[in-house]
């Protein structure tokens, strides 16, 4: 996927501490900015159901 360009949220305008996203080869990828290395890489539907989990607040606790 080294050929897809990250993309951050327009919420982030010019700050550097964002999280960051990118899709390609059927998978998501998702980073923090300021620290590149780490990378979570998910399927659609593995990505679509961490992202409800966080809107819901079901991760709280682990905050």
């Amino acid at each position: 996927m080294a050929d897809h360009l990250w993309q951050k949220t327009s919420y982030s305008a010019a700050h550097d501490d964002c999280v960051e996203i990118r899709t390609g080869d059927q998978l998501i990828e998702i980073r923090e900015s300021d620290d590149g290395e780490t990378i979570l890489r998910a399927t659609p539907a593995a990505a679509a159901a961490l992202l409800r989990a966080i809107k819901s607040g079901e991760l709280d606790q682990h905050a």
